[in-house]
């Protein structure tokens, strides 16, 4: 215990005494004797003299002895050590319990605190004082020794390991004392406050921890509240500045530095607090928020004077602000305290140190975007902005604002962090915005004006992703009259007095917002927006800043400097040129520039696209540009020829050229050779394990050769570009070979060093050397060039690659798509999509399955970690067949075991593993049966490196793979029955791996077996044959609408018009699609409302087609219904009709069928008024076999043919100019299923084609059967098939002797002398020109026989037939004017739309067809006419004249005007008539 030995012993228990009593009581002193001054002291053997003698033990002697030691250790006890002993002696040596405590045995851990007890118990008896205070004072005092036994560090708050011991040691005592009343929680705060500068703060801690005293009872023990605040503030800095010290006790220093966040926390923002209190109830809390504050305030101040990585001070910056997090205030969080202090943290960072003002905000805010925020403070605001929400943060915001002078930079850093971190706060900030300008309006607020711009344009810094741009929001808010600012001329002064006071401070580019998109301004305070315009553009002249030389292309919501015109020009002109690319244009802004902008487009953008170089055999997109520019007079003459001079110079002087100079091959080859020996020193280091760490610094070098070796002198930043263009099936280097050397140079050195690692590792323990290689190679204007030469390798030579390059390629490739998010985007041309692709989606897009050897180049692979030993015992045939996808993916899984699964999601594109399925599937049969557990469960990757291994058993090895199973249960990963379908339908028969049998059984596994019975959220069919028919329907339309289907080989098999694919895929339609006809419910009946599963799905492509009559949008149409056509022939016929229906009437239902011809067919797929003869034909045997199903075949023929009258006129029509070919099928047909003539209809159609052939014949002719147009189209096709003498023998039946002017005009002519024909007979032809759908008699049918194009072009065949009839026997109809007018108002549109080129008239032809198919004369002549006939028109001819014009708008105000005229005179003479009144 505390025992002291030595002759010393004694003198300085009484110093300890006599010290102790003076810190209790100064008279303590005069009841303590002492030994006299100048006494003798006595030896050792004087002393022990008279003991000689041994006595004899008496009855109570054992007592006695026993009395006597415990009085003798009791009295040479060193108090001074004695609560700091750390263990006491063990029981079996020593065990004073007994002697000292006689209540009973205890312990042996309670053998020291009771021993100490009970001396403490008796000391203080002697000394006359409470034992309480005498354990207080001791424990104080022992604490300040224990504290400064570390005195060697001044600044210490942490204690070493040596001093915890005491401690706890001490800790465990006062809490026996504690628990048996013997100690002053009160007494020992006070005492130690006295020496407070002498305390380590972690003593405290653990007195808090371990509920000796509190620090709530520690702080209100204390008079000097102030003092405390600051020595709390310093201790708490040096805590901080510790805990990111590298140390052993780190775990320790942050949770003191937690717990006493937390207590401040609690007792600074905890409301209604019951606890206990000694003082002044708002003393405490103030205290807890006085070091909270000044904590805050010297972060705050540390980051405004700037701080370096790794100084104290940052270190002490980033520990304070890591405390505002969950785990500091997780076990409070259920408290509004941490919410409270919060906002009061909030608060004193947007109210510190409001020096700024609001000039100096404007000037300077875009310095204080997220991306320029000290990381520190955007820490800060992001963990601030965890508990506080949205709509608290705002309306904080907006409180503190209009109640504080605040430091504008931090509070719009604030409103920067809160747009870009809270995706909700976005819209809350608009609102604000909102409600600032209504209020600033509303009282001409200047302050919320100002809060209300500074806001708007900080949040514009952070792009228009975040938030609208400046532009953007200064034209919705003052570009229209709904704007505020137009209320009142009060609100425009105070708009435009605060914006002229914005332009001495603010920058150039939002002044040219204020003028490029000025406020909307009623013409009558015009003046105010004029004054400041010129204010603006003479401030912009002083910062030498032009409107007029602004770029064509230049960002207006970009808030960087503006742009020299001589460094925008060279980017307006590349962007220029890619538009032009991509439209075959001159952009609109060249042209607008060329006009209202020629300063800028003469002096600049001309010169930057003019500049001489070696013009190219091939033009190029810059000089087609050029070209079409010159074509259109934008170039001067004298401009051009002196470029085109300096070109030619350039051509005879290439060297005196910068863009196409030569180098002396002495001084390209000079950077190679450094490139090449800094490559080799990488390898070099690759290949010893014990050298791994200097290849990071190898790289480095790597890096640093590349600018020269490509002739740069620096990163040009090319990986920041927004796009990559590139051509699949030509990708194309041109004049880089320079680029190309050293892009061959880098991939077979990643080749190199990726064997050479994976000899000694596998993937995952191989460090990063690979993702830095990869970003090297990215960087320097080279990744371009880096996917250019792998479309190369992959796509076109991909089958002679070595085992050892495809490997690196597919290593190379899961690194670029781990790297995708820095790099930009592909876009690539045929045979992939016409869309940008990621870089996992390009590199898939390379590889394709068309052919045995591309598909082995997709699978087969031997795994990257292999020892290299394996790749020399595998035959070479099959290192020259490696393939790609088993590569990628299994270094993905390796390389990324312990990794997350995004970071697979990254590297892998779905599509390749999706192939990687089908191949499996398609080449291995044992793939195709389910994996039981034992194939899947235990299978490690050392299978996988057996020297034996081939490529099938690679393959079928990573099939089987546990982990690669479970990837395929994502739903982006697994293949679905599209998926499979758009692959199979790439396949090549001839090439193909599989036999014709072999592909035959595999699609009968893969439909039927496979995809058919798996649910529809798995990607199958969920058992439903009609869905698996309808899905490969659509996809076989897709392939044959994409590029890919598309082989510009000549020896290519077509399928479906221009398509290459696997033809077998459409034989296996033909036969589920046979399977549906024979089942149980057939869907040919239609009688279901959904329809047949082929019209649904024309119908759902037709409507996400784009519409119009443009050319592009025509033909895309046009192709779609081609593609429809072939397909609905080489199914069963009866899909046309279907079944006939069970009730009578039995008529089969052809609504969808008739559907798609009024709507499609007979626009695109028919010509003269009749569908093409293979659509006509399949039409007609579907009907004979619906007649076969039928209980009376000639009804349902009947009825059938009757409905075609009505509903599609245009099959019968049909049948009538098809009918030679047509009629001996329906005879034969009919004859042998039915025995018996041909129905009624039938026989109708053949008398009308009957009719027409005698029509021409010198005989009399037949009659004309009914209906009379059925009988008129069978004589205008029979007509058209005859010759010109029987066409001329045909009119003069008809009275029409009018000779034949040619070839060019006969259409013209043979309608002319019709209508006339018509017109003797007193037959108003004029209903030809009305045609409606409500008409019931030969106006629908016409609408339904002539394609749309040709309905639309009526007004010009009307004005050019008028020549034909004499004009005052046309007036004098009632219907005439109102026909006129609605042709000419029809026609006009057309004109408007540009639809009348088709009817152009080439120079070559003939004076009187020129002057009849130009439209502008047409016109012209037409108005002519309606002028003068208009005053000639009977007075009944304007009956519902204003209807009519009240449609058109403003078509033509003349003639409009000229029929009004007219029609009010008429009006105004039947006033003045006299009534007929009988």
């Amino acid at each position: 215990m505390g025992r002291q030995r030595g002759p010393h012993a004694a003198s300085r228990c009484w110093e300890w005494e006599c010290g102790a009593l003076t810190m209790a009581d100064p008279r303590g002193l005069d009841s303590v004797s002492g030994p006299a001054p100048g006494a003798r002291r006595r030896a050792w053997a004087e002393l022990l003299a008279g003991r000689v003698t041994r006595q004899k033990p008496g009855p109570g002697t054992g007592q006695k002895v026993q009395d006597s030691a415990v009085r003798l250790l009791r009295s040479h006890l060193d108090w001074s050590g004695l609560l700091l002993e750390v263990e006491g002696p063990p029981c079996k040596k020593l065990c004073l319990g007994p002697l000292i405590d006689h209540d009973g045995p205890e312990a042996c851990s309670n053998l020291s605190t009771s021993f100490i007890g009970s001396a403490l118990r008796d000391h203080a008896s002697q000394l006359g004082v409470p034992v309480a205070v005498l354990s207080s004072q001791m424990a104080a005092s022992s604490i300040v020794r224990m504290c400064a036994a570390g005195a060697e560090h001044a600044h210490r708050v942490l204690l070493d390991t040596e001093q915890r011991k005491k401690l706890s040691s001490l800790i465990e005592i006062t809490q026996y004392l504690l628990a048996h009343s013997m100690f002053s929680r009160l007494f020992f705060c006070q005492e130690l406050w006295k020496v407070q500068n002498s305390l380590s703060l972690e003593a405290l801690w653990r007195l808090h921890v371990h509920n000796v005293v509190s620090l709530w009872e520690l702080l209100e023990s204390c008079a000097d509240l102030q003092a405390v605040v600051s020595w709390l503030f310093r201790n708490l800095r040096l805590l901080c500045e510790q805990v990111e010290a590298p140390c052993q006790h780190t775990d320790i220093a942050r949770a003191m530095l937690s717990d006493f966040v937390r207590i401040f926390v609690l007792m600074g923002f905890q409301k209604n607090s019951d606890l206990r209190r000694n003082v002044e109830p708002e003393q405490m809390p103030q205290v807890a928020r006085d070091v909270l504050e000044r904590m805050l305030l010297f972060a705050l101040e540390a980051l405004a004077a700037g701080l370096q990585e790794e100084s104290p001070a940052h270190k002490a910056v980033s520990c304070w602000f890591s405390t505002f997090s969950g785990q500091t205030f997780g076990s409070i969080i259920s408290t509004d305290a941490p919410k409270r202090f919060f906002s009061h943290t909030l608060t004193q960072i947007l109210t510190h140190k409001p020096v700024l003002r609001v000039s100096d905000a404007v000037q300077m805010q875009r310095e204080w975007s997220f991306a320029k925020m000290p990381p520190l403070l955007t820490s800060l605001f992001r963990k601030l902005f965890v508990i506080l929400s949205p709509e608290e943060l705002v309306g904080h915001l907006q409180e503190v604002l209009e109640t504080h002078e605040v430091n504008w930079q931090h509070v719009l850093s604030c409103v920067s962090t809160l747009v870009i971190c809270l995706p909700e706060a976005q819209q809350l900030v608009h609102d604000w915005v909102a409600r600032l300008l209504a209020r600033a309006f509303e009282s001409c607020d200047l302050d919320s004006m100002v809060t209300a711009f500074l806001v708007v344009r900080q949040a514009a810094l952070e792009g228009p992703s975040v938030f609208p741009s400046y532009a953007d929001w200064f034209q919705a808010s003052f570009g229209s009259a709904r704007g505020s600012h137009g209320c009142s001329k009060k609100a425009l002064v105070f708009l435009f007095k605060f914006l002229s006071d914005l332009v001495p401070f603010e920058g150039a580019r939002y002044m040219q917002v204020h003028i490029l998109h000025p406020p909307l301004v009623p013409n009558k305070y015009r003046s105010l927006l004029t004054d400041y315009i010129t204010l603006a553009k003479t401030r912009l002249a002083d910062l030498k800043v032009s409107i007029e030389n602004m770029g064509l292309y230049e960002d207006l919501s970009s808030a960087r400097d503006v742009t020299e015109p001589h460094s925008q020009a060279p980017q307006d002109v590349e962007k220029a040129i890619l538009l032009f690319e991509h439209t075959g244009k001159i952009p609109v802004a060249v042209m607008e520039a060329s006009i209202f902008r020629r300063p800028y487009y003469l002096s600049h953008f001309l010169p930057a696209l003019l500049t001489p170089r070696v013009l190219p055999r091939v033009p190029d997109s810059r000089a087609a540009f050029i070209e079409s520019l010159k074509r259109a007079d934008k170039i001067p003459s004298s401009l051009y020829s002196t470029y085109r001079h300096a070109c030619s110079t350039a051509e005879k002087n290439p060297e005196n050229t910068a863009p196409g100079m030569k180098v002396e091959p002495n001084c390209v080859d000079e950077p190679l050779k450094l490139l090449m020996i800094a490559l080799g020193g990488l390898r070099a280091a690759m290949t010893d394990p014990a050298q791994y760490d200097v290849l990071s610094a190898q790289i480095a070098v790597i890096s640093e050769r590349l600018g020269p070796a490509l002739g740069v002198s620096e990163d040009d930043g090319s990986c920041e570009a927004s796009k990559i263009q590139l051509s699949v099936l030509a990708p194309e280097l041109e004049q880089q070979e320079q680029k190309v050397r050293v892009v061959d140079l880098l991939l077979t050195s990643f080749c190199q060093n990726l064997m050479a690692a994976s000899s000694f590792a596998p993937p995952d323990r191989q460090g990063p050397w690979a993702a830095r290689f990869t970003m090297t190679m990215c960087g320097h204007a080279l990744l371009p060039a880096v996917l250019t030469r792998l479309c190369q390798l992959l796509h076109h030579q991909g089958p002679s690659l070595s085992a050892s390059h495809v490997l690196g390629l597919a290593a190379l490739a899961v690194h670029l798509g781990e790297s995708r998010s820095v790099l930009p985007e592909v876009h690539v041309g045929p045979p992939a999509p016409a869309r940008d692709l990621s870089i996992p989606e390009f590199f898939n897009s390379l590889l394709t399955c068309r052919t045995a050897e591309s598909s082995r180049l997709c699978l087969k692979s031997v795994p990257v970690y292999m020892p290299l030993s394996a790749y020399r015992i595998i035959p070479a045939r099959l290192c020259g067949g490696t393939w790609f996808c088993t590569a990628a993916i299994s270094y993905s899984l390796c390389k990324f075991s312990s990794q997350s699964r995004d970071i697979l999601y990254c590297c892998l594109s779905p599509g390749l593993i999706k192939k990687f399925q089908f191949l499996v599937f398609r080449l291995f049969s044992e793939a195709r049966d389910p994996l039981s557990q034992e194939d899947t469960a235990g299978l490690a990757w050392k299978p996988l490196g057996l020297p034996s291994m081939d490529w099938q058993r690679a393959a079928l090895c990573l099939w089987r793979q546990r982990t690669f199973q479970e990837l395929l249960k994502e739903k982006q990963f697994h293949l679905t029955y599209r998926d499979w379908l758009q692959l199979e339908l790439e396949i090549q028969p001839e090439v193909d791996s599989l036999s014709d049998t072999e592909r035959r059984d595999f699609h009968q596994w893969a439909i039927h077996e496979h995809f058919l019975s798996q649910p529809a959220a798995a990607g199958g069919c969920d058992g439903d044959l009609e869905t698996a028919c309808t899905v490969l329907v659509d996809v076989l339309l897709d392939f044959c609408q994409s590029s890919r289907s598309h082989n510009h080989s000549e020896n290519s098999d077509l399928v479906l018009g221009g398509c290459t694919g696997n033809r077998d895929i459409f034989s296996r339609l033909q036969e589920m699609a046979a399977d549906l006809e024979q089942g149980p419910a057939a869907p040919y009946s239609h009688s279901s409302s959904r329809g047949h599963f082929l019209f649904r799905v024309f119908r759902r492509r037709l409507q996400a087609l784009a519409s119009g009559w443009d050319v592009a949008a025509r033909l895309r149409k046009q192709q779609e219904l081609l593609m429809y056509k072939r397909v609905l022939l080489s199914l069963p016929p009866l899909v046309l009709v279907g079944s006939p229906q069970v009730e009578q009437p039995a008529a089969p239902d052809c609504d969808e069928f008739f559907h798609l011809v009024n709507s499609e067919l007979r626009n695109f797929c028919s010509q003269g008024g009749a569908l093409s003869h293979d659509i006509t034909v399949h039409f007609f045997r579907g009907l004979l076999n619906a007649c076969s199903q039928s209980r009376d075949p000639s009804l349902t023929a009947n009825l059938t043919l009757t409905a075609c009258q009505t509903k599609c006129p245009i099959v019968l029509t049909s049948a009538l100019l098809w009918w030679p070919r047509l009629e001996p099928e329906l005879h034969c047909r009919w004859r042998r299923c039915f025995q018996g003539p041909l129905p009624p209809e039938l026989q109708r159609l053949q008398e009308a084609q009957q009719f027409a052939q005698s029509f021409l014949s010198p005989d009399t002719a037949a009659p004309a059967p009914g209906p009379a147009w059925v009988s008129a189209a069978a004589l205008h096709f029979v007509i058209q098939q005859a010759g010109k003498e029987s066409v001329e023998s045909a009119l003069e039946k008809l009275d029409c002797q009018r000779e034949e002017a040619g070839d060019s005009l006969k259409a013209l002519h043979v309608c002319g002398e019709i209508l006339g024909f018509l017109q003797k007979r007193k037959i108003s032809w004029l209903v030809l020109f009305q045609l409606t759908e409500t008409d019931a008699g030969l106006g629908r049918v016409l609408l339904r026989l002539a394609p749309d194009e040709y309905i639309r072009l009526l007004p010009l065949a009307f004005y050019s037939l008028l020549s034909y009839f004499d004009k005052d026997a046309l007036i004098r109809e009632n219907a005439f004017l109102h026909v006129a007018v609605d042709m000419y108002m029809k026609l006009t549109c057309l004109f408007v739309a540009g639809e009348t080129s088709a009817v152009s008239t080439p120079a070559n032809r003939s004076q009187e067809l020129q002057s009849q198919g130009d439209p502008v004369g047409l016109i012209r002549k037409a108005r002519l006419f309606l002028l003068q006939s208009i005053p000639q028109c009977p007075k009944k001819s304007f009956s519902n004249m204003e209807e009519l014009l009240a449609t058109s708008g403003d078509w033509d105000p003349e003639v409009s005007t000229a029929l009004l005229s007219r029609q009010q005179a008429v009006s105004d003479t039947d006033l003045y008539q006299e009534p007929h009144l009988f």
